[in-house]
């Protein structure tokens, strides 16, 4: 092996790059275990609650192994006595040894993690003798450097387990873990911006299915609605518009070590004109070439 952490061994042989670890992190209560779990439903080889400084100790053990454990998921924990705030340091370290990590954040609003933890009535683990939004607080900020070197961030704040652990198996199963994976999300103004949103798109130009009465009670993910919605004027343009920018950026997003891209498409309530935008959008970014799928964040919350 080279100085740099380059494996020297014979053309064909696997190298430290070819081993896949997804490092996992975020606040408590935002959904580590569900995030764990659905990561060894595709496949991967999870380690819970790693101290950091056993890091690439570990990913060492992953390579050497080799099989199934050259997919190798380590979840660290703010409980973890051994847990540091030098995130970065640790990444970096498992980059000049060959390695390339990917770092997920989970995340959630305070409120959803105040409504958690009160209904399991569970007090915060940095919570000490003070008060619930006390703990979330000081571990918001032991986590502010982790939040900031991550590749993805999850916010479970609007999503179930079910939701989350989809996400999870879209970004980590099957395809090829290099290609950039979009994820055409919609969602409702009134309910607040997306906070993972790469690009926000606003689909209130178009007039709204809910003044007309048979439509109202239906969804964009219905034929009537998202025949209304996408035959107003300028509805394709704007879509074909879309597709065509993330198309083209699409390329220079994976060189520059981009995977996960999150297109947010809004409307009033989430249910009629983002939904049939973000559909119609996720199909001919599809046809692109580009892995796209279509989520409803707000669908169902009216």
């Amino acid at each position: 092996m080279s100085e740099a952490g380059e494996d020297v061994t014979g053309p064909g042989a696997a190298t430290r790059s070819d081993t896949r670890l997804v490092v996992v992190t975020g606040v408590s209560g935002g959904g580590r275990s569900t995030v764990a779990r659905a990561l060894e439903n595709v496949g991967f080889y999870v380690v819970d609650n790693l101290p950091q400084a056993l890091m690439l100790e570990m990913a060492e053990l992953a390579y050497a192994a080799g099989g199934a454990a050259r997919q190798t998921a380590m979840v660290l924990d703010v409980r973890s006595r051994a847990f540091s705030t030098d995130l970065a340091g640790a990444i970096e370290a498992l980059r000049e040894r060959g390695f390339q990590p990917r770092v997920v954040f989970v995340d959630a609003d305070d409120e959803v993690l105040i409504r958690r933890f009160e209904s399991v009535r569970r007090s915060h683990p940095l919570q000490g003798e003070g008060r619930l939004v006390d703990g979330i607080t000081a571990e918001r900020k032991l986590l502010e450097e982790a939040r900031d070197q991550a590749d993805v961030i999850i916010d479970t704040s609007h999503l179930n387990v079910n939701q989350l652990r989809r996400r999870v198996e879209e970004l980590f199963g099957g395809e090829d873990a290099r290609r950039l994976r979009v994820t055409v999300l919609s969602f409702g103004f009134k309910y607040g911006l997306p906070p993972d949103a790469d690009f926000v798109l606003d689909a209130r130009f178009l007039p709204n299915p809910y003044w007309v009465p048979e439509l109202r009670e239906h969804t964009g993910r219905e034929a009537d609605v998202s025949d209304y919605v996408l035959g107003q004027d300028g509805a394709i343009a704007f879509i074909e518009a879309y597709a065509g920018l993330i198309s083209s950026t699409a390329a220079g997003f994976e060189r520059e070590g981009k995977r996960y891209l999150t297109v947010a498409v809004g409307c009033t309530g989430g249910k009629h004109r983002s939904v049939a935008i973000a559909e119609e959008l996720a199909a001919r970014l599809r046809l692109a070439w580009l892995s796209a799928n279509p989520q409803h964040r707000d669908l169902g919350r009216e």
